[in-house]
């Protein structure tokens, strides 16, 4: 198989770029394929860009994850409590939702809700949604004081992610600020709660990757590598500027792109 540096470098790229960002990977997937002529990307190369985005986040958080591990383990087997092992379970508890709802609606969705204009329409949507949370949140609340309630909350928004446009991390910043998380604290609960999701999505990717034959190795690790840098870079230029930047920036992308799908696409 021809490795077309160009193709992956435009994609890989994008998945990095959109991964953590709240704009929607989705939406912007639908651009090269559509203005260059090009082909699925194929799963192969989906498996080495998610896993590329996983490494960033689990590089940038490392400490983080080591810390609600400890604190969870150490609850499990002695009965010890600590904020690092209720953020944990806490974290646990969100993700449960996304995993029942994409198990009972895979089919649906990837039937019924792909269509450009579902996307273009929750780009906007969810946009606005994004800005009012963001306007109205009084931001009292951080990761340590985070009720199990609000938690829950913020996992089940995050199974409105499985519509193509919403925006994994949108949604579940959306959640947070809704629930008045401060932006930082909504956004590194966001980040965190992407790993056991893109760890599970890749995890399926895998499995159904194992019944291809043909794998271009070579354009899969420079994927993977590429999606993973940027990603990284996203992540820790996001949360260095959040609390003073806000969501509005944002948001007005997500209109130009929401008008930009229906007024060419749709």
């Amino acid at each position: 198989m021809e490795f077309d540096i160009v193709r992956a470098t435009f994609l890989a790229f994008i998945q990095g770029l959109t991964e953590f960002l709240p704009i929607s990977s989705s939406a912007h997937l639908i651009l090269p394929s559509a203005l260059l002529g090009w082909d699925d990307q194929g799963l192969s190369f989906d498996v080495a860009v998610h896993l590329g985005t996983l490494s960033a986040v689990l590089i940038y958080f490392r400490h983080d994850v080591w810390k609600l591990i400890h604190g969870c383990s150490r609850h499990l087997l002695f009965k010890e409590g600590s904020d690092e092992a209720m953020l944990g379970w806490k974290l646990l508890l969100a993700t449960f939702p996304v995993i029942i709802a994409g198990y009972f609606g895979k089919e649906f969705i990837d039937t019924s809700l792909r269509a450009t204009a579902v996307i273009a329409t929750t780009t906007i949507v969810y946009g606005v949604l994004l800005l009012w949370s963001d306007r109205h949140s009084s931001g009292k609340n951080t990761l340590d004081t985070m009720t199990w309630r609000q938690a829950l909350i913020i996992g089940f928004a995050q199974m409105l992610a499985l519509v193509p446009g919403t925006s994994r991390s949108g949604i579940t910043m959306t959640a947070a600020l809704f629930c008045n998380l401060d932006r930082e604290s909504s956004s590194r609960f966001s980040f965190l709660l992407s790993i056991p999701v893109i760890a599970g999505a890749s995890l399926f990717l895998v499995l159904d990757l194992i019944k291809q034959a043909q794998v271009n190795w070579g354009e899969l690790f420079y994927g993977m590598v590429l999606a993973g840098l940027v990603a990284y870079a996203c992540v820790t230029l996001f949360l260095n500027t959040i609390s003073r930047l806000g969501f509005l920036p944002f948001v007005i992308y997500r209109f130009f792109l929401g008008t930009l799908l229906f007024l060419f696409f749709v």
